[in-house]
């Protein structure tokens, strides 16, 4: 089995895609200059020309705006924003047009457009290229938002929200993108909407939001010498969300602890354990807890970034004290 890393497999969904189905095609800043800023689109323009990768000026409400009208017209465009915290240029095509107006057209316009964002912390790019910004996404209604976190989602979850007929925003993490992991070769998908049981346990759940997963898996590391169970979900798609498997975790342990990158005030944790306590509270014998970065805005300082977002050893310490009852 090849390894490829998780850039390596976003550029091979697009391939696969712009190969199979000529509406596809890529717009972004750089996207036609040697195969872009983050190299997620190598051999791209070479294969299917400017027409179909096309760079654009910086002007993020512009080619948003574009995408959007080309939508409507039954193309699939897939747009690169350069950094995450640029879509806040881009904010009223994408939150009062692409979003909207399939339903205010009463159906009779589609809106096949995925939207591609990078984010991350842990390179030191401070307050305005540091964000996680999804939570602001799944309070607009009409999107879908999702995470990969690996490889194989990576690559399965692209092609996948190519596909929709509904805008998708799929979020890219730097930090992942010279990952590499053993996947398979050929083409496959991943549903949107259908979380994964990384490791099963009977004493916490964890759910681990796109990279944070990463972040929990070494945590279990740090636990491996105690007798600690950790059911770990990732949830890959946070809209639509695979709540019953959530559930069906605490249904096991009776514990949940969320982690994500993004603040924890108002993010995704706190809307995943208000579904979890409106659905399940029952199942549960300890409040629910969210690690997530704390609410600042990202400093330039390496040591002031780590202390302002979740690390292992935070969450190692979190499992701990929920299994032992102390919480």
């Amino acid at each position: 089995m090849r390894e490829l890393a998780y850039v390596e497999a976003i550029v091979e969904a697009l391939r696969e895609e712009m190969a199979r189905d000529p509406s596809v095609f890529l717009i972004g800043e750089d996207v036609d200059q040697d195969g872009g800023v983050f190299n997620t689109a190598v051999g791209l323009r070479e294969e299917f020309g400017a027409a179909r990768v096309r760079g654009t000026p910086i002007s993020e409400a512009a080619f948003t705006g574009l995408a959007a009208g080309a939508a409507m017209t039954g193309l699939r465009p897939v747009v690169e924003f350069m950094y995450f915290d640029f879509i806040a240029v881009a904010m009223d095509p994408v939150v009062n047009q692409i979003a909207k107006l399939p339903l205010m057209s009463g159906g009779q316009l589609k809106m096949p457009l995925t939207l591609r964002a990078q984010t991350g912390w842990g390179t030191c790019e401070a307050a305005q290229h540091s964000q996680s910004l999804e939570a602001w996404f799944l309070h607009v209604p009409g999107l879908r938002v999702v995470m990969p976190a690996t490889v194989y989602d990576a690559k399965g979850l692209l092609k996948s929200a190519i596909r929709d007929d509904h805008p998708v925003l799929y979020i890219e993490n730097r930090l992942l993108y010279y990952q590499k992991e053993r996947v398979p070769e050929g083409t496959w998908e991943v549903p949107l909407g259908r979380a994964e049981v990384v490791r099963e346990g009977t004493d916490v759940t964890v759910v681990a939001v796109g990279q944070a997963r990463r972040t929990a898996l070494k945590a279990l590391d740090l636990l491996a010498g105690s007798r600690v169970s950790v059911d770990l979900v990732d949830p890959r798609t946070l809209h639509p969300l695979d709540l019953d498997t959530i559930l069906n975790s605490v249904r096991k342990t009776g514990k949940v602890l969320v982690v994500h990158d993004a603040h924890a005030r108002c993010g995704v944790g706190a809307e995943i354990v208000r579904q979890v306590c409106e659905h399940g509270f029952d199942l549960l014998d300890a409040p629910p807890l969210v690690i997530g970065g704390k609410s600042y805005p990202a400093p330039f300082s390496a040591d002031l970034e780590q202390a302002c977002f979740p690390q292992a050893r935070d969450v190692a310490s979190a499992i701990a004290e929920l299994a032992s009852g102390k919480r």
